[in-house]
């Protein structure tokens, strides 16, 4: 893996090229894709919509969380239903990769993408490609940290105030990618002694483990809890629409993702699958993020990069070890290990 210094440089080595516009002419009726969808709800809606008028292929589109995904990849995997899994954090399709559930492909897009993006490919034994990064951290609700009285939270050790107690949301990591690269994040920043000591103590700050590693953003956003650890973006998406959230990026430092996409082993339209890899690893697709209130960093060199979107070169990034942390051995080992450590201790 690159150093955290050449990701970020390979990150925002952005051409300024613009995203090139949509053909206009209607496609003729092009058969099926069936698209599971690992980002949010609106993305996905973008992604399909866009990629059926522009083919005329026509696309049924399932959102879940990378690990729901993953579930159902495995379970499915004597008669695979799923042609395109599309976004969702990297450490899942690694492991769908390991465990060939996915299948190799080779994009001729891919001269266009980042190292990073041609990282996840490498260590996918290209079974997977990077679409988007983000960084991992935090966003709190500027008016209950006030009405609590403490400092703004900067740090993840500031998450373990006992006054939080009950007002911290986070995923739960089985079911989500964001979660599972958190307690992946944290272990590698601390040791995993340490790592599962300090998951532990954020234990008793925890009102509820969600299904959805976004879904405590809004909840932040909202006051329903006073802190939502997510992918930094999520929490900018209600920043910018004026809510009383604001985003951080923890002082210790802090883990990221390489959002990704991989075709399924034994897609039943195969030729599809294909057509939409290329299609999403395209400025023009990619351009789609925006707008549906998404602001990770592109994996397309030329791809704009949504000026909302969290200054990853301004952060403190662990290098994180996607390919240890992906495989299916650690993956397993360490979910049935937060399960019997942390989600089964009394609040």
């Amino acid at each position: 893996m690159h150093t955290s210094s050449r990701l970020k440089a390979s990150l925002f080595a952005v051409a300024a090229a613009a995203a090139t516009a949509f053909s206009t002419a209607p496609a003729s009726a092009q058969g099926s894709l069936v698209m599971y969808c690992g980002v949010q709800e609106e993305w996905c809606r973008a992604m399909s919509g866009a990629f059926e008028k522009e083919t005329g292929i026509k696309v049924a589109m399932t959102r879940k969380s990378a690990g729901e995904i993953y579930a159902q990849l495995k379970a499915e995997s004597s008669n695979p239903r799923g042609d395109i899994w599309w976004g969702g954090t990297g450490d899942p399709h690694l492991q769908a990769a390991e465990e060939g559930l996915t299948q190799e492909y080779t994009s001729p897009v891919n001269k266009d993408l980042h190292d990073w993006a041609l990282n996840q490919w490498n260590a996918a034994k290209q079974r997977s490609i990077g679409i988007y990064a983000g960084a991992l951290g935090f966003g709190f609700n500027t008016e209950q940290i006030k009405s609590k009285g403490i400092p703004e939270p900067k740090c993840w050790a500031d998450l373990l105030n006992a006054k939080l107690k009950d007002d911290v949301q986070v995923a739960d990591p089985n079911s989500s990618g964001t979660s599972y690269n958190l307690l992946a994040t944290v272990i590698q920043l601390m040791g995993e002694d340490k790592g599962f000591e300090y998951l532990k103590a954020l234990h008793k700050n925890v009102s509820q483990y969600t299904k959805s590693g976004a879904a405590p953003a809004k909840a932040a956003s909202l006051g329903e809890t006073a802190v939502g650890i997510v992918f930094i973006h999520d929490a900018v998406v209600f920043a910018v629409q004026g809510d009383p959230i604001k985003p951080v990026a923890p002082c210790e430092g802090t883990g990221y993702e390489i959002g990704s996409m991989s075709i399924v082993k034994g897609a039943r339209n195969l030729d599809n699958a294909k057509k939409f890899y290329d299609w999403a690893l395209t400025p023009a697709a990619q351009a789609l993020a925006a707008p549906a209130k998404s602001y990770q960093v592109p994996s397309n060199k030329s791809s704009s990069v949504p000026p909302q979107s969290p200054k990853m070169s301004e952060m403190k990034l662990i290098n994180y070890d996607f390919v240890k942390y992906g495989s299916s051995a650690e993956r397993t080992r360490l979910l049935a290990k937060w399960d019997k450590e942390v989600k089964a201790l009394p609040k």
